[in-house]
């Protein structure tokens, strides 16, 4: 189970993102922005890494670990963009199986996620989809 988050944004520099290599898919600049607000709220996050979906960070909090990944599209830089962020939790084999240590409706790190959306002014029409 992942939660889907979308919202719309021209705060982001697409311009000034390091091309992605796989596709013309923008993201970095949102995960680099993203990563002060997890370090402040005790989430330890790896450099934005580029895959053909966009791009995605690691996180963790010694609990848990976590893809983020981020994607928009780059064909105008200058526009409002309509960003995807997808939060997906790390499990092992065995868990996937028995169903243990599911992603829930309530996770941490989505709603450390979506209120650091919130809460910022250019960012606006926030959407999130659990269970996804």
């Amino acid at each position: 189970m992942a939660h889907v988050i979308t919202f719309r944004s021209s705060m982001f520099n697409i311009a000034a993102e390091t091309p992605n290599p796989i596709n013309p898919i923008a993201g970095q600049s949102v995960l680099i922005w993203l990563r002060e607000p997890l370090r402040k709220s005790g989430y330890q996050t790896t450099s934005p890494e580029a895959e053909d979906w966009g791009w995605y960070i690691d996180v963790t909090d010694g609990h848990a670990s976590y893809l983020v990944g981020a994607s928009g599209d780059a064909a105008d830089a200058a526009a409002l963009v309509e960003w995807t962020i997808q939060v997906v939790k790390h499990r092992s084999f065995i868990e996937k199986v028995t169903g243990a240590k599911r992603m829930a409706a309530d996770d941490s790190l989505s709603a450390v996620i979506e209120r650091t959306l919130r809460a910022e002014p250019e960012i606006g029409a926030v959407e999130v989809e659990k269970g996804a």
